[in-house]
């Protein structure tokens, strides 16, 4: 009986070894913003405080191979969460793909993270003034996948969210509602990207909801030379009753005056449809960027309006952005 203890504990240490972690370096980068904003419109959110602002940021990120894939992490602390401002990790496995974890803020995968992929130098038309009109999976504790297949990419995720309509009577009333999203992309020519993303919430399906929200967009960007230009159209259903659901489509063009200096502008008209006797309103956005970097410093504006802002007619928002970014 002694030999064979001493067998088993041999074996269990040779296990121990074989799984032990290998040794991983930790790199540090961190930046710098400040920022100067202000507000107008009648939307009533003017800056009544100090117009200027800082956020500084520490990003930790590593890797290491565990056999099967290349895991890696990422933390990053910044001013603004007062703690983790982002936190995820992910698992390369080559040709089986990279599955994902995102715990906060990563924006990994499906149609968040390509909600709006239109060409621009700084940020998007709708910055500060609207949004992109479409919602996915999110980026808190989302399990996430991503693979390209020839000429064809795709990303998806899955989260639990909120609370839902029980599937049956033995099932509760505290069931679990989830998001499921998923986007497909591809380049059948040199320049031109093409993608489609769709995402189903059922959190929001409760008693007074008939159906599921769903989000639809789709997008093209063509790049020629120090141009590019790009078309998003975009679809959000509501399942809630008497609720209007919307429907967006957005244009942008870019130019890159050299290595160091670009420019862009852009649109995006959101119809929120009529329901009953209440008539359809356009959001209309203009947005205009312009962004200078000099080797690790950069200087952005953005300057973005907002007609019938978030669908509410007579309504207007407008806001300017300038941005000194130093990375380290």
């Amino acid at each position: 009986m002694t030999n064979m203890k001493k067998l088993g504990l041999s074996a269990l240490a040779g296990s121990l070894v074989a799984f032990s972690a290998n040794a991983a370096e930790l790199s540090v980068s961190g930046g710098v913003e400040l920022t100067w904003v202000d507000t107008g419109g009648n939307s009533g959110n003017e800056v009544t405080g100090s117009s200027y602002g800082a956020n500084s940021s520490v990003t930790l990120s590593g890797s290491g191979d565990v056999g099967f894939g290349e895991v890696s992490m990422t933390r990053t602390l910044n001013d603004t969460n007062g703690g983790w401002g982002s936190s995820f990790q992910t698992l390369d496995m080559g040709d089986m793909g990279i599955l994902s974890f995102d715990s906060t803020a990563g924006a990994l995968v499906g149609i968040t993270a390509n909600d709006d992929l239109l060409p621009t130098a700084y940020e998007e038309a709708w910055t500060g003034v609207s949004g992109s009109g479409i919602s996915g999976v999110g980026s808190t504790n989302v399990i996430g996948y991503r693979n390209s297949f020839g000429p064809i990419s795709v990303s998806a995720g899955y989260s639990q969210k909120g609370t839902a309509n029980a599937e049956s009577a033995s099932s509760g009333a505290g069931a679990h509602g989830s998001i499921t999203d998923i986007y497909v992309s591809a380049a059948p020519i040199d320049g031109l990207t093409l993608g489609i993303g769709h995402a189903t919430d059922t959190s929001a399906n409760t008693s007074s909801t008939s159906e599921d929200t769903q989000h639809v967009v789709a997008q093209a960007v063509y790049s020629t030379g120090p141009v590019s230009f790009g078309y998003r159209s975009g679809f959000q259903d509501k399942g809630a009753a008497a609720t209007a659901s919307r429907e967006i489509e957005a244009y942008s063009v870019a130019f890159n005056v050299n290595d160091n200096f670009a420019i862009s502008y852009g649109t995006q008209d959101t119809t929120k449809e009529a329901i009953s006797t209440t008539a359809a309103v356009t959001e209309e956005v203009t947005g205009i960027s312009a962004a200078y970097t000099s080797g690790a410093a950069s200087v952005r504006i953005n300057r973005s309006t907002s007609d019938n802002d978030n669908g509410v007619a007579g309504v207007d928002d407008e806001t300017t952005e300038v941005s000194l970014v130093l990375s380290f």
